[in-house]
């Protein structure tokens, strides 16, 4: 099994007009809102930690506590999308995250913050599965559908172009807490734009086999939550953690193995492609998580700019996730996702050269400027391409599941981002981005390599 680099032959959708557009739009903006919430976050980060006087590792967990349960359930959300409704589980998430955001707005302290940002982490594992799957469902034409997906990347896109100015703009006016009131707004309008019956999805037949899912789950939180208390340097956390993780990693390999509903579809991870996609996948998400993790400290703790200038100093690594997605859009269904993903990992691994480069010689905000730019573009090239490749490869009534699985094994490249460059930020801004660049790199060429392979296999 492979991604197609020439496009399927259209058909006729079965869903036009003008329902489908604001199906797609709610969708999109679902994606969006969360998106938005973990952009804005990182530019209060030095005003969180001084609201509630935390330290590094506690911004850590402040941030990852959303990573860890969005990862944990991602792969189960995808399958219960797939189960019982993709549009029943999306809405049902959507107003779980509304209701956590506004309540995050006025957590007493750090311990209420890292809760409710977990449930809004398994709010928004619900979400995304579910949107991918929706998507699939809406647009069953290829070229159709590389469309759509460039046009959900290029909205949801538009939260992270907009993300550090809100974010900037809000902290400076009210703190750190009003970042969390916009999604209260933004979910009340996606709800609304997902009521129509475009979105109605078939339930699938297919069984779910709970223990093994439950298994799954705390294999990713456990591995999550180690690598978190890893790069805070929570030595004896990192340990018992790395220990729970062996006993359910074992759990989770008996209960794969006998279950006639297995978690992880195995015909799609045979492909050397598919499985060098995933690693595409975690590793933009790597590049990119960690450096919003540990640009906005270099920005404002050692250049000394505002929480306002730092959003506007992240213009240029933004702007074409919301510009660039289309014209990806295009090019994918016109010669397939080949291509667009190669080149968004040779442009990553510039990016965090020139970043790095730039620390390292103290070079002013100019030469930062070149390197987000090029960090941009690359993440709008490959990531609505590999999304539009392991969607197209789904089997029939699995692109929820699918959509977990991709989405889990980005955010387990997320988390390692917050983590390992967290971490290396103690030896140096500039290592902790030349990490990113060689992670990206070191893709692309085992993406390349894959193609090579299964060719000649």
């Amino acid at each position: 099994m492979t991604f197609s680099s020439s496009p399927a032959p259209l058909s006729a959708s079965p869903r036009p007009g003008r329902g489908r557009a604001h199906a797609l739009a709610g969708i999109s903006l679902g994606y969006f809102m969360v998106l938005l919430d973990m952009t804005v976050l990182s530019i209060a980060e030095p005003d969180l930690a001084s609201s509630l006087d935390t330290s590094m590792a506690g911004l850590q967990w402040a941030t990852a506590s959303y990573t860890v349960a969005f990862a944990a359930l991602l792969l189960s959300a995808g399958a219960a999308a797939d189960r019982f409704g993709a549009e029943r589980l999306f809405r049902a998430g959507i107003a779980v995250f509304t209701l956590a955001s506004l309540l995050s707005a006025f957590a007493p302290g750090l311990g209420a913050l890292v809760l409710l940002r977990a449930i809004s982490g398994v709010a928004a594992a619900a979400c995304v599965p579910a949107s991918m799957a929706m998507i699939a469902q809406l647009y069953p034409e290829p070229a159709a559908r590389a469309r759509a997906v460039s046009a959900w990347a290029a909205i949801s896109g538009a939260a992270v172009a907009a993300g550090p100015i809100a974010g900037g703009a809000l902290v400076g006016a009210a703190g750190w807490r009003s970042i969390f009131l916009v999604n209260v707004p933004i979910g009340s309008a996606v709800l609304a734009l997902t009521l129509g019956r475009a979105l109605a999805c078939p339930r699938g037949d297919r069984r779910i086999d709970w223990s093994a899912q439950l298994a799954a789950a705390a294999v990713l939180a456990l591995f999550t939550d180690a690598l978190i208390a890893a790069g805070a340097q929570a030595w004896a956390h990192a340990a018992w953690t790395s220990v729970g993780l062996g006993v359910s990693a074992l759990a989770f390999c008996g209960l794969e193995r006998r279950s006639p509903a297995p978690v992880l579809h195995r015909a799609l991870l045979r492909s050397r492609r598919v499985r060098a996609g995933l690693l595409a996948a975690a590793a933009v998400n790597f590049a990119l998580t960690g450096g919003l993790f540990v640009l906005p400290l270099l920005l404002q703790q050692q250049r000394h700019l505002s929480p306002l200038q730092t959003g506007l100093a992240f213009l240029p690594l933004t702007l074409p996730f919301a510009a660039n997605p289309p014209f990806t859009g295009k090019i994918v269904a016109r010669v397939g996702p080949r291509r667009p993903i190669l080149a968004g990992l040779a442009l990553l691994a510039a990016g965090g050269a020139v970043l790095a480069g730039t620390v390292f010689a103290e070079g002013g905000y100019p030469w930062l400027a070149v390197g987000l730019l090029l960090t941009g573009f690359g993440v709008s090239y490959a990531m609505p391409a590999l999304v539009t490749a392991l969607v197209g490869v789904a089997p029939a009534g699995t692109a929820g599941a699918v959509g977990g699985l991709l989405n889990a094994v980005r955010q387990v490249g997320a988390t390692l981002g917050v983590a390992i460059m967290g971490a290396a930020v103690a030896a140096g801004t500039g290592w902790a981005l030349l990490m990113s660049s060689a992670v990206c790199a070191i893709a692309w060429s085992v993406f390349a390599l894959a193609r090579r392979e299964e060719t000649t296999g």
